[in-house]
């Protein structure tokens, strides 16, 4: 079985990965960008190929659903039933144009030219993971784009399982439901996955990198905009007109604590980001981001930010100052807490295929399934395998995607034994 996964990995993230399907921070359309419309109809179409029922196309929003029903009438009871999501899109922080992608069989270890024209080597020393799958098939691109590992490889396990379900009817298993969904890359968190039409009432997102871990537990996150309105004179006749809104916003800036930064925190550890400073004297903008596991914690940071701008306002007055903080996402782990068997079967289903230490990690960042569980889907997230996401250096392990295949099946089998 692992061989036949190996090689159905293999061919579809080879396939899924020449589909250009990057989206966008900047677009204001739904999806981001038009072109994650090609690996939607790609996937629509190998879905009805190998049988799935109730496949659809949101031509609107661009998600992808499909379901397998339950193998027999007592496994059609909700306890039964489970989903898996993952995402279409890929990062635009490196090209996604144009992907070769190649397969190096039993990697022996050391550097790896990917490009020998332009000299682009994936040395060891810089990525020392590469030891760790030294005899194993790795994925690799030719250096000059992203492979899209994050996150075709979590759509190759997710059908290489379907697949396998689908031609073997003599496994029990409830209602496994499958969507596809675009712009997660840029904060879409699966906004437009149809809860009625998902059906399943738990989930599992595929999409993170080395495997053998998942998440029950992410940041809570919020967004923090301050606005400054100056007065700006000539500097000659300055003193006592001037009001010099990005001088404001330097002040601003000063009053986050310089050792609560991403650069200088890990583990649980939450922080302020500066994203983004724009101004001059009149006008200035601050862009950042408060992060943190504890719910708490988190209030405090977003009460820390109120206070620094309440202090602007009492130097330079209420109405040059404007503060707007926008929550992105909440720590899904308060909704997981409710369904503790979505983490005991899947560490169970980890164990049967073989990985009996799965690291149970509290994520540095949100997943769809952020959103998906406040919105009453409980999700957490399997990682999917590939390791340098993001990059031109990505890379996928074959056997990776294939014992993740192993891990999907083992979790749709452990449901079908819930009493």
């Amino acid at each position: 079985m692992s061989r036949e996964f190996e090689q159905k990995v293999t061919e579809r993230m080879l396939r899924y990965a020449a589909v250009d399907t990057q989206s966008s921070r900047i677009s204001e359309e739904t999806p981001t960008t038009a072109k994650q419309y090609d690996l939607a109809r790609m996937l629509r179409q190998e879905l009805i190929a190998i049988g799935i029922s109730d496949v659809y196309l949101d031509e609107e929003h661009c998600v992808v659903y499909g379901k397998i029903p339950p193998s027999a009438q007592a496994l059609a009871g909700k306890e039964h039933a489970l989903g898996f999501i993952t995402h279409m899109d890929t990062a635009p922080d490196a090209s996604g144009t144009d992907v070769k992608a190649r397969v190096i069989k039993n990697y022996p270890g050391g550097d790896i030219v990917l490009n020998e024209e332009q000299q682009i080597v994936m040395e060891e020393a810089l990525y020392p993971r590469l030891a760790l799958y030294k005899g194993q098939d790795l994925i690799v691109t030719d250096g000059t784009t992203l492979l899209g590992a994050d996150d075709k490889a979590g759509i190759a396990s997710v059908m290489t399982a379907a697949e396998y379900l689908l031609a073997h009817p003599e496994i029990p298993h409830g209602l496994v439901s499958i969507a596809f969904t675009p712009d997660e890359e840029v904060g879409g968190l699966a906004k437009d996955l149809d809860l009625a039409r998902f059906e399943a009432p738990v989930a599992y997102t595929i999409d993170g990198d080395y495997l053998g871990y998942y998440s029950d537990e992410t940041f809570n996150a919020s967004d923090a905009l301050l606005s400054v309105r100056g007065t700006s004179v000539h500097t000659g006749t300055a003193k006592g007109i001037m009001v010099n809104a990005a001088q404001i916003a330097a002040e601003y800036i000063a009053m986050f604590p310089a050792d609560e930064t991403p650069q200088t925190t890990e583990g649980r550890e939450g922080f302020f980001h500066l994203v983004a400073v724009e101004g001059d004297c009149e006008n200035a903008h601050v862009w950042m981001i408060v992060r943190d596991h504890d719910a708490e914690l988190f209030a405090k940071r977003e009460d820390f930010i109120r206070d620094c701008a309440a202090r602007l306002k009492e130097t330079y007055g209420d109405e040059r100052i404007d503060l707007e903080i926008r929550e992105t996402y909440r720590n899904m782990k308060e909704v997981i807490d409710t369904v503790p068997h979505t983490v005991t079967l899947l560490e169970e289903a980890f164990r049967t295929v073989g990985i009996p230490d799965p690291v149970r990690l509290a994520f540095r960042g949100g997943t769809d399934g952020s959103a998906l569980s406040h919105r009453g889907l409980p999700t957490v997230n399997i990682s999917a395998g590939y390791e340098n996401a993001h990059g031109r250096f990505e890379y996928v392990p074959v056997q990776s995607m294939a014992k993740n295949t192993q891990v999907l099946l083992a979790l749709v089998a452990a449901y079908a034994k819930r009493n």
